[in-house]
């Protein structure tokens, strides 16, 4: 058994040449959203997620398409996730979606949806 049952996933997308800073910003963006999701609809994951540690697992995708299949995958499977938009104060222009959050859920049930994706 692993020391990790739970686990959050955050997607990047690769065609997005953001700075490392930016993409920082973003991928936080999107842990805090998704764990305030998972804490309010689904408090025993968030609870057995965050006394683990709160893993979080960043990975990559090639662009913005795949953000709405893994998004399809995740309601199905009931685990929260949340699409960042950016502001448009810097690097990229207004409303453009940057990450995408996913869980934290349960890994064996996160990775029906984000199991075959590199690691960022």
């Amino acid at each position: 058994m692993n020391d990790f049952e739970y686990k959050m996933v955050i997607v990047t997308r690769k065609d997005l040449k953001l700075s490392p800073g930016k993409l920082a910003a973003q991928v936080a963006h999107a842990a805090v959203n998704c764990a305030f999701k998972t804490k309010k609809y689904k408090p025993n994951w968030f609870k057995k997620w965050n006394d683990e540690g709160a893993k979080k697992v960043v990975v990559k995708v090639d662009s913005i398409s795949d953000f709405f299949v893994l998004m399809e995958k995740s309601e199905k499977l009931d685990i929260s996730t949340s699409l960042i938009e950016d502001a448009g104060h810097t690097e990229i222009p207004i409303g453009t979606k940057t990450v995408l959050g996913i869980g934290p859920a349960p890994d064996n049930i996160i990775d029906q949806v984000t199991g075959d994706l590199s690691v960022l």
